[in-house]
């Protein structure tokens, strides 16, 4: 029965190093996407303005 608990809480800790290791990972993927969209426009912006554009607009949806 102890095994069972031990492993139980190994488990829950692992999972909670993945989740709080790599939860900025979708994030940036969408920053990368938004800048890479935004390279397509009428009125290209710098990398660094569509960055900050995308950050933006990305936080305030959420």
């Amino acid at each position: 029965m102890k095994a069972k608990n031990f492993l139980t809480i190994i488990l829950i800790l692992v999972g909670l190093y993945f989740i709080f290791n790599f939860r900025d990972h979708n994030f940036k993927r969408a920053i990368d996407a938004c800048v890479a969209g935004s390279q397509k426009l009428e009125k290209p912006m710098t990398v660094a303005e569509a960055k900050k554009f995308c950050e933006d607009e990305i936080k305030s949806t959420n």
